[in-house]
Order: structure tokens, then sequence, then C-alpha cells
């Protein structure tokens, strides 16, 4: 029985390994250790972010939280269940429960789709075709776009669109948990502050946890409660933001802070106050 007191996340000693092709019919494989005995707990209604250069470890960590992958060590739990003790297909629950934003929106949108069927797209999967043009409306409106764009294809879109598109593709099945892959860093900076803000908004509108993956501590700073760094697929430190940012403990992080923008720099000459009183640059 899941009790409504277990953490949204829970990872306990989670690694995974990659065995690349051999070089030599005498030796072993070469073993890359993506992901190294990661014990971490999110909690519900947390904002919580993952940082860490490329090759860090973060985007596989991402895919076992979802479902997509399989640790080689140690156990997942969402909100109190394992995730990986049963096959994909018995993953439903997980599909409702947590959704994803993925960095690219034009590579994430089927072309041959319009935009309401991609956003109907988990409904009709849970069998949920009932109200599901409403469902549709609504959400398109709750993300900043007209409800008469339904029948409109994805390359007839900005990318700052595309994004708000793949935000109410998420938001359609209702989950608790919404996971966004680098959700900004595709996008030309002048629209990215407008893309942060819809997200804030619909976290805190339905009531949600986040999971906001970056290489950019300067955007996690802005979106996030707590803040994990990563290096080398380990967790090498969390805290509070403001603490992290105040007095960092791990060289890692030191020296990622000392390379990072500020955030009026990253969003395009935008600042915090701006990005709080929902100041927005027009989206092209």
């Amino acid at each position: 029985m899941v009790e409504e007191s277990s953490p949204a996340v829970e990872l306990r000693g989670v690694s995974r390994e990659f065995r690349r092709p051999r070089t030599s019919v005498r030796e072993k494989p070469p073993v890359v250790h993506a992901v190294r005995d990661v014990t971490l707990s999110i909690e519900r209604g947390e904002r919580f972010g993952i940082v860490g250069e490329s090759g860090s470890g973060k985007s596989t960590l991402l895919r076992l939280i979802c479902g997509l992958d399989h640790p080689t060590a140690g156990e997942v739990f969402v909100e109190g269940r394992p995730v990986h003790d049963q096959p994909g297909r018995r993953l439903g629950w997980l599909r409702q429960k947590v959704q994803l934003i993925f960095q690219d929106p034009m590579s994430s949108l089927d072309p041959r789709m319009r935009v309401g069927e991609i956003i109907a797209e988990p409904l009709v999967a849970q069998g949920r075709r009932e109200g599901s043009r409403e469902r549709v409306a609504e959400l398109l409106e709750r993300v900043g776009l007209s409800a008469d764009m339904v029948d409109r294809y994805p390359h007839q879109f900005s990318g700052g669109q595309r994004q708000r598109i793949s935000i109410a593709r998420a938001l359609a099945p209702g989950p608790d948990i919404l996971v966004a892959d680098e959700p900004v860093s595709a996008l030309d900076v002048s629209v990215r502050a407008q893309v942060l803000n819809l997200i804030d908004e619909v976290v805190d509108g339905f009531d949600l946890t986040l999971i906001f993956v970056s290489h950019d501590l300067s955007v996690v700073r802005h979106t996030c409660d707590r803040i994990a760094v990563m290096q080398h697929g380990e967790v090498v430190e969390i805290a509070p933001t403001e603490q992290l940012f105040a007095a960092p403990q791990h060289p890692y992080t030191r020296s990622l802070l000392a390379a990072v923008p500020d955030l009026r720099r990253a969003l395009a000459g935008q600042t915090t106050q701006d990005l709080a009183a929902g100041v927005r640059t027009p989206e092209p």
C-alpha cells in the first residue's frame, strides 16, 4: 500500500552502466558509469533541480526516474511505488503520474499530427476519449495559445509556441510530477523567460512536483527550491538553492558557479523582477 507521506520520487543506491564495443577480443568491453550510486529524495510539491555539464549523467538519471531506462543497481520509487519491478507495458500508472517536457519541441512533436491530436494523445492512450476535445481547448488556453489552433501542424508555430504545446500535452493526463529536460535551451533567448514563467504558473496552478534538469545554474536558481549537482555520474552536492549559491561546498559546484552567467544575461536582458512580474518580450 502506498502511503500519502511517501516522497514524490526516491532513489536508493541507483547506478547505470553501459558497455562500449570491444576494442580487442582479449579484453573485456569497457564500462561507462553513467550514474553512480545515487540516493536522493524529492518531496511532493517540491521544485527540484538537477544540474551538471554535458556527460554528467543528469539525462540518464532523468530517464531512470521516468521509467524509460532500467538501473544496473538500486531502486527508483515514485510516490512509494517501485518503478522497475514490472514490464514496461504495466507502467500505465507511471505514465499518468509522471510527464516529461523534452528539450527540443520540434523533434518531440509528430509533424504529421495536428496540435489537437498531439495534446489528446495521452488521454486516448488511457482510454479517455470522452471530453478530450474540451480538455485540449482548456489546456491550449492555459498555456497561452488560442483554442482555434487545434487543427494546425507543429511547423506552423514558433519554437516557443511549440514548447507551449509540449507543456499542454504533458498536462493532459493530469500528472502529479512534471519533469523538464533542458526545456528552454533549444529556444531563442528572447522567449526563454516566457516559457520559464509558464512552467512556474502551471506548477503552481496544478499543484505539481517539478524536476528541472539543466546545465544552466542561473535558470535553475530562478525555478527550483533545491538543487542536486552531478559530476561523472555522481551527485556531489545537494542543497537548498540560495544556500548552494551562497556557500557551495564541493569544488565542482564552485567551478560551475564561477562560470555561470547571471539570469539577466541568460534571458536576453530580462531581470528576475521581470520574471516575477510576468513582463515578457514579445514572442516571434
